[in-house]
């Protein structure tokens, strides 16, 4: 089965083409970085314009990378939430009159549940059976959660981020040393050559709370990065001169140990609560080399399978998108065709039934 995945739920116009769930026959990505970078972040406005401009010619590079025509085509999965308005409404708009045009299903995805997903896809990827139940870390610009997987579909968030996700306090960092945009790759550039021990930033959530905990999720399993975002913003405030050089690295380098410290603790203690056969971490911020090393020593620790997402995979893509949509048809639990967008949708308003 030939599935055309769409996805614009922020600030990359992507359309890609995955049979049978797991092979990717295209992976079509036209990203608007330098669009936003003079801005330091997404300006909705100039993402979904950008993705009106680009969009239908994205699709049909994707189709004939596939080397596939709309004929081909089984049914088209997209994006429609959780991610910026304007952006979601873009593609899903485009997918839905299409799928009407060509008769075919229109599957709604969500975008988390996407990422979870990647890391079953692409070459080398290991076969879904005897990995389940799976503890899922989920890192992206817009959230950073711990999510227990039964099976492809079923979710249970664990964990979560109480204010704001891995990737926005790197965003956040990055503004503050002036390094640029995206903060991610631009902080692991820069602390390339710096000593991660050199400042002690706080992981977070590090001492007992006096106040009644009002959040729906284990504190012991859940972020924050507020308190290091403000902690590296009193660093550099208190620095003589501006910071340049090894002093440069050495705060990049102790800022990225301290979000990945925080990240590994948290699934580390998950790890040891629930009963899992598997681990995994999914979304942008899983590129980051530390993490991943971070989470490959643990992996060893616990003598449990890690699932890492190939780099092309672990940004926003549209292949991703196709998988699932691909999954829910083939377990028939495929939804009824979502109306509209949905921002704010969590994986667990979106689970099939």
């Amino acid at each position: 089965m030939n599935i055309l995945g769409i996805e614009t739920s922020c600030d990359e116009t992507a359309a890609a083409v995955v049979t049978d769930g797991v092979h990717i026959r295209s992976n079509t990505i036209y990203s608007q970085i330098a669009k936003h970078r003079p801005y330091g972040g997404v300006v909705p406005e100039i993402a979904s314009r950008n993705h009106v401009a680009k969009l239908p010619g994205i699709i049909e590079e994707a189709l004939s990378e596939a080397d596939m025509d709309y004929k081909d085509i089984d049914a088209i999965g997209v994006t429609y939430g959780p991610g910026l308005a304007s952006s979601l409404l873009v593609g899903f708009s485009a997918a839905k009159a299409l799928a009407e045009r060509l008769s075919i299903p229109l599957i709604g995805v969500n975008h988390h549940a996407g990422h979870l997903h990647s890391v079953f896809m692409g070459e080398g990827a290991p076969e879904m059976e005897g990995l389940f139940p799976m503890l899922a870390l989920m890192v992206s610009g817009g959230d950073s959660s711990l999510v227990l997987m039964r099976q492809v579909g079923r979710y249970e968030i664990v964990g979560s981020t109480i204010d704001d996700a891995a990737g926005e306090a790197l965003d956040k960092a990055a503004a503050v040393l002036q390094l640029g945009y995206p903060g991610g790759p631009v902080i692991q550039r820069t602390a390339e050559g710096g000593e991660a021990d050199a400042i002690r930033f706080p992981r977070g959530l590090e001492q007992p709370s006096r106040s009644k905990w009002l959040y729906p999720y284990d504190r012991e399993l859940c972020f924050s990065f507020s308190g290091l975002k403000t902690s590296l913003l009193t660093y550099v405030q208190k620095q003589e001169s501006p910071l340049e050089g090894i002093s440069m690295q050495h705060v990049a380098a102790s800022f990225q140990e301290a979000v990945a410290d925080a990240l590994v603790q948290r699934t580390e203690r998950a790890l040891e609560r629930f009963n899992v056969k598997s681990f995994a971490c999914a979304g942008g911020v899983s590129l980051n080399r530390v993490l991943r090393e971070k989470l490959t020593e643990l992996s060893k620790v616990k003598q449990l399978p890690l699932l890492l997402s190939s780099p092309k995979l672990c940004t926003d893509n549209a292949a991703m998108i196709a998988g699932v949509a691909y999954e829910q048809i083939r377990r028939n639990e495929a939804m009824d065709e979502p109306i509209d967008v949905s921002p704010s949708l969590r994986l667990s308003d979106w689970q099939a039934a």
